[in-house]
């Protein structure tokens, strides 16, 4: 059977760190086809995507990746817990040998999985500890980490493991394989260069959120992503299609709260313990979103967790969603492909017969039978309509039912 090198991605944008992910996984894996299942325009941290889902796709094709697939968004801006939960099902769903390789920054799989395994077992004296934590106050993250560093007992081994997002990241796609019984293999490169959320065009290996801190201080990006990279950048650029973070829907997000009820705001993902009253408090006396959030944000709640949910505001995501979302397992949403990818589609559909490989999203509307994953589907056409707005020229309407798939 072809080995599958599977990589969970949003290159936003493409550099060289994850450039270098790509070769150093393939120099591990071997394998015969590579495939990115990658976040469309709207991604986990609760924002926006820098660019489009197709042009990042295209910088993906340019740099060794044969297969590209949308991860939808009820899954790509959700927890890290249903983030990794929707990128395993898809890989799996390949039903191919296959290995999932992300970065992370201690770049030891064995101790990765030997937290992954707590979490997945949830012994009662972890959850007990756990409890306690929580009961302090503190955010669900943070509480965690504690209740893990006690359980295991071992701060010189774990301490600096349990702070680092792609550690956290890695363990929750170690668990999804653990809980679904994915017959997937996984590995992990060490990151190189600049931490996740460094904001300082250091090296050759900045991080997305250097570049993309840097673009909008109109600073020269090119020397920190690959040429190809850029050439697809700048274009978007030059024809103003590029969304400068969540900020460009601020006027969007206030309007779309101070139209929801505070039942309404209830049944957004992640609004827990009457939130819903100081969201709909802070909307009513906010006209920007800085001030919005400061308004809302608590020891319990993280800043990531307060933007994903205006995010679900503005894009109608509800808790019924998520939920319907687990029952389910994703189509195969093709973004952009080779020629090699397009060997590997057929490949695949051979392989599992009961597969939905999306290529035409209207036909894929028109003709399925099953209402969660044509309203899954919906809600990314709608994303995508919702995201346009944000560029200052050019804002149209049904990309996804008009532009045609990315091929190299």
């Amino acid at each position: 059977m072809d080995k599958i090198l599977g990589i969970v991605s949003e290159y936003n944008p493409f550099h060289y760190g994850h450039l270098y992910h790509i070769n150093e996984s393939k120099k591990l894996v071997n394998p015969d086809y590579t495939v990115a299942v990658m976040s469309g325009n709207f991604v986990e941290r609760g924002d926006a995507a820098i660019i489009d889902k197709w042009s990042r796709a295209e910088m993906a094709l340019n740099n060794g990746v044969d297969l590209v697939i949308e991860l939808p968004l009820i899954y790509s801006i959700s927890s890290a817990e249903n983030y990794a939960m929707g990128s395993i099902k898809i890989l799996d769903s390949l039903s191919m040998d296959t290995t999932i390789s992300f970065g992370s920054e201690c770049g030891d799989i064995n101790i990765l999985n030997s937290i992954a395994q707590v979490l997945c077992e949830e012994p009662k004296e972890y959850l007990s500890i756990l409890n306690h934590e929580l009961a302090s106050g503190i955010s669900f993250p943070k509480a965690r980490e504690h209740a893990l560093l006690m359980y295991l007992n071992d701060i010189r081994k774990f301490a600096n493991v349990l702070s680092e997002p792609n550690n956290i990241l890695g363990i929750e796609y170690l668990k999804a394989i653990q809980k679904q019984k994915a017959k997937l293999r996984a590995t992990t490169i060490a990151r190189k260069g600049s931490n996740y959320n460094d904001l300082d065009l250091k090296d050759k290996y900045s991080s997305a959120s250097a570049i993309r801190h840097g673009l909008l201080n109109n600073i020269d990006i090119k020397p920190y992503i690959p040429e190809s990279s850029n050439k697809i950048l700048q274009d978007k650029i030059s024809k103003n299609e590029i969304v400068y973070g969540l900020k460009t829907f601020e006027q969007a997000i206030i309007y779309k709260l101070r139209t929801m009820s505070q039942e309404e705001i209830a049944t957004l993902p992640d609004v827990t313990e009457g939130l819903e009253n100081k969201i709909k408090k802070a909307s009513d006396s906010c006209n920007n979103l800085a001030n919005l959030t400061s308004m809302i944000k608590s020891k319990r709640y993280t800043m990531t967790r307060i933007n994903r949910i205006l995010l679900y505001a503005l894009l109608n995501i509800t808790k019924k969603d998520i939920e319907e979302s687990y029952k389910v397992i994703p189509y195969i949403r093709v973004l952009g492909v080779n020629q090699k990818g397009k060997e590997l589609l057929s490949k695949i559909s051979k392989a599992n017969k009961k597969i939905n490989i999306v290529t035409s999203p209207k036909k894929f509307l028109d003709t399925t039978k099953n209402k969660t994953l044509k309203n899954m589907l919906e809600k990314d056409v709608f994303a995508s309509n919702i995201y346009t707005l944000g560029y200052r020229k050019n804002p149209k309407a049904n990309l996804d039912l008009t532009n045609k798939l990315i091929t190299l």
